[in-house]
């Protein structure tokens, strides 16, 4: 087994008054060429947009695209006629494919938003593009991981141009889970989005990350309410 922890505070900061972001791996301006991706994982950013601003439209190709919103609501419209809003327990997945258009703004005049906007680089590209977007409850994530996001089309996940699957679980303290690697040869990207755990003896807090890679299965040790997300993806 192999890890590599990245702590919450050294992630990459840019403040432009309307955005207020964090990232995970070099975004924009910031680069660390110690936190370039992480296997096929490229991108994941932690968002606060203030009400009423947003990203304008602007072009996407050949990436797979996930958001979640963790607080407020995020608008969205593409060059494919979609339009919608997403709020906390929706799930938008966006496959670029060949080519799109799309904005994101802060649907709200009064409140902030905060998502997290995440890349995974595709398995087959130029695909056409394609949108989705889908509600899960919190019953699902109580106590165990729901994937949410997996490399097949059903009704239980949204479907992703790469052999990488998209889980979260709410936990409580003092609990402990087991969470078992889905396709061979993959690494997992376990991000902390509130809580406190302990992984492979390694102590994580709120928006703390540890990648884990040449295993199979690692363990989770809840030390307050946590809710966790683990991004699986190849490593090449």
């Amino acid at each position: 087994m192999k890890t590599v922890f990245h702590r919450s505070s050294d992630r990459g900061h840019a403040n432009h008054g309307w955005l207020n972001a964090r990232h995970s791996f070099s975004f924009a301006s910031y680069y660390d060429p110690e936190k370039v991706h992480f296997g096929l994982l490229r991108v994941l950013n932690d968002d606060i947009i203030a009400p009423g601003m947003g990203f304008g439209t602007h072009p996407h190709d050949n990436m797979e695209i996930v958001t979640i919103p963790l607080k407020g609501a995020l608008e969205h419209k593409d060059s494919m006629g979609n339009i919608g809003v997403i709020k906390p327990n929706e799930i938008q997945a966006m496959s670029a494919g060949s080519g799109l258009m799309h904005s994101e703004y802060n649907h709200s005049k009064t409140e902030e938003v905060n998502l997290l906007q995440i890349w995974v680089l595709p398995k087959e590209k130029n695909i056409e593009p394609r949108y989705e977007q889908r509600i899960f409850s919190e019953k699902e994530k109580e106590g165990k991981f729901k994937t949410i996001v997996a490399p097949v089309k059903s009704d239980d996940v949204m479907w992703i141009n790469q052999d990488s699957y998209f889980s979260i679980g709410k936990f409580k303290a003092g609990t402990s889970i087991d969470y078992v690697i889905q396709h061979k040869g993959n690494g997992a990207y376990v991000f902390m989005i509130e809580g406190e755990s302990v992984i492979e003896k390694q102590s994580l807090s709120k928006r703390d990350a540890i990648g884990i890679w040449d295993t199979t299965a690692f363990s989770i040790e809840l030390k307050s309410d946590s809710e966790i997300l683990v991004i699986e993806v190849p490593m090449k």
